[in-house]
């Protein structure tokens, strides 16, 4: 698999689909019980990927203020042709996602953290998505030998 930084079409591209996904699910996400109003919809992180053989995607994180998700689309995919669920390949291991359509968009997603209630800002919120995209875009450890 070949990763590369998005371009700059890509990080415009990126930023509509979260404004999309904020304006769709706003309300919804008010009445969660682990809403946290200091928080907003970011997508963050995010790289090209193309796997072999295949077409190129972005992967990276979506804040929300309540969960921070897996995130995987194909720039210009639309909403209704899609497959339910994909297996997304990083070094660190596969990912199955699921996918989630809203608007004129669909992406596949993955729910890592269920509850953001604690963050102070979006930038502690943003410093987890970077930790959180470092491990998965890094490949396992191998495990010491005692000897």
């Amino acid at each position: 698999m070949h990763t590369a930084t998005p371009s700059g079409d890509d990080y415009a591209m990126l930023a509509a689909v979260a404004r999309e996904y904020r304006d769709v699910h706003l309300v919804a996400l008010k009445g969660l019980a682990h809403y946290n109003p200091r928080l907003g919809v970011d997508a963050l992180c995010f790289q090209r990927l193309t796997p072999e053989g295949g077409e190129a995607l972005l992967a990276g994180a979506l804040i929300t203020p309540c969960s921070l998700w897996l995130v995987a689309l194909w720039p210009d995919e639309p909403a209704d042709a899609a497959t339910d669920e994909y297996l997304l390949t990083l070094p660190s291991g596969s990912y199955r996602l699921h996918r989630h359509a809203f608007g004129s968009r669909s992406w596949y997603q993955r729910r890592i953290l269920d509850d953001l209630s604690e963050l102070d800002s979006m930038e502690e919120a943003a410093r987890l998505a970077q930790q959180l995209m470092t491990r998965l875009f890094e490949p396992p450890t191998p495990p010491k030998d005692d000897a």
